[in-house]
């Protein structure tokens, strides 16, 4: 419990979006113009909003701590210090740092169309959830006392007030059991072994392929970018073992180069990994040549990078529509409730 507090308040402490995308967008202008790395982060320190985090990365680096560590200490997201820790190997700190203000612009308009789409129905379900507890305490209780006189309309009341209680407890339960089991995640998530973890992302149909699709793209634009530099794949697959904030990839690289010394072709070895696709396999297989696979793999990461962003945009634009039937159906669920009881009056009249 204690190493999971700390672990949430050094996330509270993680910088703003906008703050790390312009940091990033600064240093790649200033990279491109010919500055050195220690050059451009002191200058990133003129600007007042970055000073902090610039500073942080200064000193860590004449610390002698490598650059993708820098920027963790300056508590910048695992997914840009996933990029930078490839630096080390591709030596391609430009590249990577553009790569990083395009994915993590991508991050950001994600999550903000995200937020547009879901603001309005929460705002919607926290009405209508006052609505139905106002209705269950007040209206229907009303409602039987007023018709007690009639036997059907009373009954009707009654069942109305059962089927109302009903569904307000079926929605705290769902409720409840999901904070709960989002929150045991949290706090056992980092203990399980990654095989174990592997099998619960496989049980979660939506986000499996999505995760697919990521883990493919990481694997294809990684290993691409240090083909580059001559690496065999044998040191490849062990610099992807070696870093730790993609422990997928660590765990399948980690998995192929055992594979990989006892002579097995690494085209075969991706068929077995569920969170790879199958045109990874074709791509491997087809090339022999380490700089037509270069270019293949680089090409066909930006085709997932363009399928992931396709995924995400139609599960944006399905929030809304789903949510308002369901909360459609819901209040005439309960317009019916309180109008039926009227009904069952008027026909003893």
């Amino acid at each position: 419990m204690v190493s999971y507090l700390k672990r949430f308040i050094i996330r509270r402490k993680t910088l703003g979006s906008a703050v790390q995308l312009r940091f990033l967008r600064l240093l790649h202008r200033l990279l491109t113009n010919g500055y050195q790395l220690l050059d451009a982060i002191e200058t990133i320190q003129w600007n007042k909003e970055l000073v902090q985090p610039a500073t942080t990365i200064l000193k860590s680096l004449e610390d002698g701590m490598s650059i993708d560590k820098a920027f963790d200490q300056a508590n910048f997201h695992p997914m840009i210090t996933a990029y930078l820790y490839f630096v080390k190997g591709n030596g391609d700190l430009e590249g990577s740092i553009k790569k990083c203000v395009a994915m993590y612009e991508y991050r950001i308009k994600n999550t903000t169309k995200f937020q547009q789409a879901a603001r309005y129905p929460l705002i919607l379900l926290f009405i209508f959830a006052l609505l139905l507890y106002f209705i269950k305490q007040s209206v229907l209780p009303s409602f039987q006392d007023i018709f007690q006189t009639s036997m059907s309309a009373s009954s009707t009341v009654h069942l109305s007030i059962i089927l109302i209680e009903m569904l307000s407890t079926i929605t705290a339960v769902l409720f409840i059991v999901l904070g709960v089991i989002l929150l045991v995640w949290f706090l056992t998530k980092d203990n399980l072994p990654i095989e174990k973890q592997l099998k619960i992302y496989r049980a979660i149909p939506l986000y499996r392929s999505f995760l697919k699709l990521q883990t493919s793209f990481y694997f294809a634009t990684h290993f691409s970018s240090l083909l580059k530099t001559g690496m065999s794949f044998k040191e490849i697959l062990d610099q992807m073992t070696q870093q730790k904030k993609l422990p997928i990839i660590s765990y399948y690289a980690q998995q192929m180069t055992s594979e990989l010394s006892r002579g097995v072709h690494i085209a075969s070895l991706l068929t077995v990994f569920s969170f790879l696709e199958g045109q990874l396999t074709n791509i491997f297989s087809k090339n022999a040549d380490a700089q037509a696979l270069e270019k293949d793999l680089s090409m066909y990461a930006e085709l997932l990078m363009e399928e992931i962003q396709r995924k995400i945009m139609k599960i944006i634009t399905l929030v809304q529509p789903i949510f308002f039937t369901i909360l459609a159906g819901f209040i005439i669920f309960i317009y019916i409730t309180l109008m039926w009881p009227m009904f069952q009056l008027i026909k003893t009249i």
